[in-house]
């Protein structure tokens, strides 16, 4: 018995004229159609062109297509709605097995393109059901064998050889849940199938995922070709773990590596793990607070030489060229880079790239984002010549995967790292005891981008691009009638080469903004992003990454004169069930992943129209602020939801955050030490917790990194500067406003909070 047949069940479609005719072929479709169904074989049937091409778009779980090619016209001379589902059916999926039921007549003169579209034929009149169901079934077994990926084909076949197991874990398949009331409850809620894929290591039929043996070396084989990389590592415990593996595998005491400023959290632990020494690469920042690209300008081999030259950390004893290079890609607010054009800067400096790609794992599997993502092109031109190349993918984040599966994808190039040198650094961070459901997630994932990358990413996109043109529409709408409405970050205009003329974003063909990279590219000096230093194609806006902003700010004016802070329309939001990305002071970040639809994003239109409605009423806070008034009924009494915002803007206008936010991110901190060397003196003791007011000219312990999206403000071993500086600036200014706004306040690491006084570790003397 093959393992996809197991505990997966088989789902066909059949497409033809309606089945209860009383005629010999009537008879024989009927036949066909039962004994599939005793063969367990879920049979659903379609008798419209529209109806089949909408069931196969909209429902994965259908694995085979029985299509009649008299479709609509029993005659056969009409085949054109056939034909459009029999290329319905290929667009969806490529490898999905299809059945043309048509007489030998009908076969003679079908096209070549049909014929290769088609798997196999039936003759209805002259084989007997029974026959042709076998052969049916055997197809769609085949099939599922080979669209299971290798790791999770064979947990499946181990899953269910209800073999007795005398090895960790100590749960044995889940049995053990079953002991207690508790226990019992857990087990239900989690399912068997669950349960009894965690497995030990001990399983040998499973290979290594430390040594990449067995399945799962053969299924980090198979993503590495889906990915396009040389090689590829599946890791258990996310791109955060990722990262680290790479750096302690490239750079270490006495070395230099080139670090985006906006990094994640992760490669500040990295740092300070193998001892190397930073020198950041600074972005920008637009009005509105919103992370912006590196300028070319800063990647050159000038602008990198003076950097090192700067950066007082390069003393004797450290090498000052650099070894290693990580760059955010995309930002955390949907910005892409050319990767192609940051070879050739970066590459004449650094052997190795390394682009954290948390956010951005579908990239090569949509034309959109070509050049634009790590693993771009094909591997096999990527050679000694060119840069090696690293990219961590959070997998679990944009596709199908579960939480903190994530993946490392290598091309080799200059100073490769061999396997056996980079598998210590990643053994260095892996469990002995992986969640084997983790390692295949991984693999399904692969799976499903190999299958049908293109078609899943273009939905996305398609759906975002359908959210960002209604609110456009709806902006432009309101504003002609003199009133307010929220808006996107993107272009408000796009050019048309063919007409050569500007339309408004929301007029714009949607299947060109689906399709076309230049509809988003970033033009140097245009308004609408406000990030200065760039050149033509350096950076394109991420369709599937809307930014819904909220009035009150100008990209070039600065603060208007009224605004409605964006963190109260995520607080309406999460009212109404629906939980944000991320949130500044006149942003809201939302992801339009393949789990969004129609459906999902109109409630969220929905409740943008409704947020305006209550704040034009200034509805009380009861109504509209519900969950804020029962925490916090005292400091709000009284208010209604304008009230609040007003009060909140004030707020935001007098301390001035979104200006100190992009000022002291703009600011790089003078490092007084290295960040091994900060964290040595935290694990000695060597450090003291004091407030905001005393900081001025500190050293600090502990990285300061704002939450989301977790990019530091201050590194340990960083100075603080002086009072009047953007960095405590931005710190105090925080601090008040989260004394003024219970319900409101900001998450920052490395900040203590007590008594609602803000407290930093910084080093003693």
């Amino acid at each position: 018995m093959s393992a996809s047949s197991l505990t997966l069940g088989i789902r066909v479609l059949f497409v033809g004229n309606p089945y209860d005719e009383p005629t010999s072929r009537g008879r024989a479709l009927q036949a066909l159609l039962s004994d599939l169904e005793r063969r367990d074989i879920d049979v659903v049937s379609s008798f419209d062109r529209d109806d089949a091409i909408a069931i196969l778009k909209s429902d994965p779980s259908i694995q085979g297509l029985l299509l009649s090619w008299q479709l609509g016209d029993l005659t056969g001379a009409d085949t054109s709605a056939a034909q459009a589902v029999l290329d319905a059916a290929r667009a969806v999926n490529e490898r999905i097995p299809i059945f043309l039921l048509a007489n030998r007549s009908l076969a003679s003169s079908l096209s070549a393109e049909v014929l290769t579209a088609a798997d196999d034929f039936i003759w209805l009149l002259e084989d007997t059901p029974d026959f042709i169901g076998g052969r049916v079934k055997a197809a769609l077994t085949r099939y599922r064998d080979q669209v299971l990926p290798p790791m999770f084909k064979a947990l499946v076949r181990f899953a269910d050889t209800y073999e007795y197991s005398w090895h960790t874990p100590g749960h044995t398949g889940g049995t053990a849940f079953l002991r207690s009331p508790s226990g019992r409850a857990f087990f239900e809620f989690f399912g068997e199938s669950m349960l009894r894929s965690d497995l030990s290591i001990s399983v040998g039929d499973l290979g290594s995922l430390l040594d990449h043996s067995g399945p799962i070396g053969e299924g980090e084989k198979y993503a590495a070709g889906v990915f396009g990389s040389h090689r590829t590592y599946y890791v258990t415990n996310g791109s955060s773990t990722s990262n680290r593996v790479i750096l302690m595998a490239s750079v270490t005491r006495g070395q230099v590596a080139l670090c985006d400023r906006n990094c994640h959290k992760s490669v500040e632990h990295a740092m300070t793990m193998s001892g190397a020494t930073p020198t950041y690469l600074t972005p920008t920042r637009n009005a509105m607070g919103i992370i912006g690209p590196i300028p070319p300008t800063r990647l050159s081999k000038l602008a990198i030489r003076k950097a090192v030259e700067a950066n007082p950390l390069v003393t004797g004893d450290v090498d000052p060229s650099p070894v290693h290079a990580i760059i955010t890609n995309s930002t955390y607010d949907g910005l892409c880079y050319n990767v192609s054009r940051i070879e050739e800067l970066l590459g004449e400096t650094v052997d190795r790239l390394h682009f954290d790609e948390a956010w951005y794992g579908y990239a090569r599997f949509n034309p959109i984002y070509r050049q634009r993502f790590g693993m771009h092109g094909e591997p096999g031109s990527h050679d000694a010549s060119r840069p090696t190349v690293f990219t961590t993918q959070s997998t679990h984040k944009l596709l199908a995967a579960l939480s903190q599966a994530s993946m490392i994808h290598v091309r080799d190039g200059r100073r490769p790292i061999p396997h056996e040198r980079f598998n210590e650094s990643f053994m260095m961070h892996a469990s002995t005891s992986p969640f084997y459901p983790i390692i295949a997630s991984c693999d399904v994932s692969a799976a499903m981008m190999d299958e049908a990358g293109e078609a899943l990413t273009t939905e996305s996109i398609r759906e975002a691009v359908a959210f960002r043109q209604t609110v456009s529409r709806l902006h432009a709408e309101f504003a002609a009638k003199g009133e307010w409405f929220f808006n996107c970050l993107q272009p408000p205009e796009v050019f048309d080469p063919k007409t050569g003329r500007s339309q408004l974003f929301h007029e714009v063909d949607p299947e060109r903004l689906v399709s076309d990279p230049l509809c988003w590219g970033l033009t140097p000096g245009a308004d609408w992003h406000g990030f200065d230093e760039l050149e033509d194609g350096w950076c394109m806006l991420d369709p599937i990454k809307v930014s819904v902003t909220t009035p009150g700010m100008s990209m070039r004016a600065g603060l208007l004169p009224v605004g409605v802070p964006a963190s109260i329309l995520t607080a309406y939001l999460a009212d109404r069930g629906i939980v944000v990305e991320k949130t500044t002071d006149f942003a809201v970040l939302f992801l339009f992943s393949m789990g969004v639809t129609n459906g999902k994003w109109g409630t969220l239109l929905n409740a943008l129209l409704d947020f305006k409605k209550d704040y034009d009423a200034n509805t009380p806070l009861a109504r509209s602020l519900p969950g804020l008034m029962a925490a916090h009924a005292e400091r709000y009494a009284g208010l209604g939801l304008r009230d609040l915002a007003n009060l909140v803007f004030g707020a935001v206008a007098e301390l001035g955050t979104t200006v100190q936010m992009s000022n002291a991110f703009a600011a790089l901190p003078k490092p007084d030490m290295a960040p091994i060397d900060a964290y040595e003196r935290l694990v000695r003791g060597e450090v003291e917790k004091i407030t905001l007011d005393a900081l001025a000219g500190r050293t600090l312990a502990t990285g300061i990194v704002p939450y989301p999206p977790g990019i530091p403000l201050l590194m340990p071993g960083e100075n603080a500067g002086a009072a009047k500086d953007p960095l405590i600036g931005y710190l105090k200014a925080l601090e008040a406003f989260d004394a003024r706004f219970p319900g409101f306040t900001h998450d920052t690491h490395g900040v203590e909070v007590e008594d609602g006084v803000h407290h930093v570790l910084v080093i003693k003397g």
